[in-house]
């Protein structure tokens, strides 16, 4: 089956079985391997990948379904001028230990950011709930991303 869908902002064309992951056609086919493949049962939210606009587990969604699909991975959440100010906001507090769970965390807050552009701590903690890291007590992620918006405020 053929399938055209844009990733990153290229169209693409997908020669493969539609009950291929999305997950697996982004590493295997179009080596975009910044979606980490954990747990394959949509938990851990290491795959995380933005499909039209939303955060979502591509191990969960089959290729069939993306006909005219428009998908952005952490590969293309940055632009040529540098990261992307949640991709900033973790480096710059020192998120990143193994870096399993950091692109679906930065996917995931990117589009809870889009989302609630004001968030409460405890929104975010509640927002994270979908994402699991092993490495941190998660505060310096939730930090991360108040600042996120703390910046995004000031320069208004």
């Amino acid at each position: 089956m053929t399938i055209r869908l844009t990733i990153n902002g290229q169209i693409r064309t997908y020669d493969g079985d539609p009950r291929d992951s999305l997950l697996d056609a982004l590493r295997r086919t179009y080596r975009l391997t910044g979606a980490k493949d954990v747990c394959r049962e949509g938990f851990c939210g290491a795959c995380t990948v933005h499909i039209d606009g939303q955060a979502v587990p591509s191990c969960l969604r089959p290729m069939g379904l993306l006909e005219g699909a428009d998908v952005t991975t952490i590969e293309g959440i940055s632009s040529p001028e540098g990261f992307s100010p949640v991709q900033a906001a973790f480096v710059e507090h020192d998120v990143v230990q193994c870096g399993m769970c950091f692109p679906g965390m930065v996917m995931s807050m990117t589009d809870f950011l889009k989302r609630n552009p004001s968030p409460s701590r405890a929104e975010v903690k509640t927002a994270m709930a979908g994402n699991l890291c092993r490495c941190t007590g998660y505060e310096k992620i939730v930090d991360a991303v108040m600042s996120v918006q703390a910046d995004e405020r000031a320069n208004r």
